[in-house]
């Protein structure tokens, strides 16, 4: 009975721990949520963040988004290839799979990766060397000071990547289609046209959502770093794994959800 009385303990502290994190989280958006709409907003400290998360973003994500285009197309094209001798819907299949899935999905994987981890490791660093108690002594709100400018950042610029990489995206599938696959140019924009504008909608609803993971996430993991500087790695490490194994997790919901809604 020992054993498994200690494998009754064992998953009970575990349930405890989630609850109790899910419900620290729920606190921090409250209070997030608190001080955007009852304070002054420090319009430097926001577009400051908005250019670490977004302008420093571009680089790796239109590599990303450039290569993934690229790799639909010629994968598309050479499938059709072997089934009707034609590459058929080689611009469907690229602007449809870039809008709805691949362009958020990745974009909001690029960002976990680098802005996530910078996010929980800077916030971290902070919390060690009581930086952040320091902000209460002098009367300001760590939440207020730290988190705000990073929601209001990752809630704008994560959408506006994504729009990028999505286009940047059907470019290197059309560079692919036309020369490599010798498909008109007439017909991969009149395939990309046809595209409907709630498909677009059912990508930038999941890049708002997929944002909100990222800083929701990366921001909690700083605030409750402990233990020096293995605790800011860890912590680092821990942002970045839970974002990306959510964006990945609630893409399918949010695709159900959507679907259901007549959204995309």
């Amino acid at each position: 009975m020992r054993p498994v009385r200690v494998v009754f303990q064992i998953y009970t502290r575990r349930v405890l721990d989630l609850a109790e994190a899910v419900g620290s989280v729920t606190v921090l958006v409250r209070k997030t949520l608190y001080w955007i709409f009852s304070a002054r907003l420090d319009a430097q400290n926001v577009f400051g963040q908005m250019y670490e998360v977004g302008v420093k973003s571009f680089p790796v994500t239109s590599l990303t988004a450039l290569f993934t285009g690229m790799v639909l197309a010629l994968q598309t094209g050479f499938s059709f290839l072997r089934v009707f001798n034609e590459p058929l819907y080689v611009g469907r299949v690229v602007g449809l799979s870039l809008l709805k899935e691949l362009g958020p999905v990745l974009t909001g994987v690029v960002v976990a990766g680098r802005v996530g981890a910078a996010i929980a490791a800077e916030i971290g660093t902070m919390k060690v060397t009581e930086q952040v108690d320091a902000l209460y002594t002098l009367g300001t709100n760590p939440v207020r000071y730290l988190v705000v400018p990073r929601f209001l950042a990752c809630l704008v610029m994560v959408p506006l990547l994504t729009i990028y990489a999505d286009v940047i995206g059907v470019l290197g599938g059309y560079f692919v289609a036309h020369f490599r696959l010798n498909v008109p140019s007439t017909i991969y924009w009149d395939e990309i046209r046809a595209i409907q504008l709630e498909d677009a909608f059912h990508g930038l609803i999941k890049s708002v959502a997929y944002a909100l993971i990222i800083v929701i996430t990366s921001c909690f993991q700083g605030l409750r770093t402990s233990g020096g500087a293995e605790g800011v790695g860890r912590a680092t490490t821990t942002a970045v794994v839970i974002s990306m194994v959510s964006i990945l997790v609630s893409d399918y919901f949010l695709s159900a959800i959507l679907v259901s809604l007549g959204i995309g």
